[in-house]
């Protein structure tokens, strides 16, 4: 993600210089109205995903409260761009907003369960996974009307993690408390993750580590990335094949040694 043109036209380390000289509400409000290109883009990347009754103005409004705490909270000896630091956090702020609201409608959560219904019955007939066409013409709807059901199905899956339940009486316990971690790894295998990430990444500078992370990691296209590190795309694109082409042959050497120790 890049600032519009008209940002570029401002020098964003002068305004971080004065940010940092006095943490006032204007100096953060010129830093604020810098980077908000970031906030609306990933607010229209979430957006898509999206039923038509979720607001737009409403995400962004959530995000700008997430770019807000990145400036608040950004420390530039890290070495790490703002821009890089701040879009996470902004995508969090959205997402928490979407939670805490009740957006979904009864409507939408029965046409969900419908499209559900009617996968299975016809999976069990088919004995394959049903088309979106034939998923259709079974709910007598044309293409478009079926891929905003199907939008609209995946959004229902969005909860507060803060709603109360009342389990067996005990209405203290939240959703959060129950949820199952299905991203939650096994710490030997994210161990041997990390060494392999110290394998992988030792002897590269520091742009091409960064290439790397950004790319693997927090898939970012190769436009953002360029925007991020100061080079063109097609220059983040040359670095990158050269690495993938490097790091392969490093591995090919050591299977080729591991194979004759062994």
């Amino acid at each position: 993600m890049s600032p519009t043109k008209k940002n570029i036209e401002v020098d964003v380390e002068v305004l971080w210089g004065e940010f940092f000289k006095d943490r006032n509400d204007e100096n953060r409000n010129n830093l604020m109205e810098y980077y908000l290109p970031i906030v609306k883009y990933t607010a229209e990347r979430v957006y898509v995903k999206l039923p038509e009754k979720v607001d737009i103005d409403d995400l962004i409004s959530a995000g700008i409260f997430g770019l807000m705490d990145a400036i608040n909270a950004f420390d530039p000896e890290r070495g790490v761009k703002f821009a890089t630091y701040c879009t996470p956090r902004v995508r969090g702020a959205i997402l928490d907003e979407l939670r805490s609201m009740d957006w979904v409608p009864r409507l939408v959560r029965a046409r969900a369960h419908q499209l559900v219904n009617t996968t299975r019955r016809l999976e069990a007939d088919l004995g394959r996974l049903p088309s979106e066409q034939e998923l259709a013409k079974e709910l007598e709807m044309d293409t478009d009307e079926f891929r905003r059901l199907q939008r609209d199905a995946t959004a229902v899956g969005l909860v507060s993690l803060s709603n109360n339940l009342d389990i067996e009486g005990d209405k203290d316990i939240c959703e959060i408390d129950i949820i199952e971690d299905k991203k939650s790894e096994d710490p030997i295998i994210e161990a041997q993750k990390r060494d392999l990430k110290g394998l992988l990444t030792k002897g590269l500078t520091r742009a091409e580590r960064l290439i790397l992370v950004l790319y693997y990691y927090e898939e970012m296209t190769m436009k953002e990335i360029g925007a991020t590190l100061d080079l063109s795309e097609s220059r983040v694109s040359q670095m990158h094949s050269s690495i993938i082409a490097r790091l392969k042959a490093q591995m090919d050497t050591r299977k080729k040694e591991f194979s004759i120790n062994k």
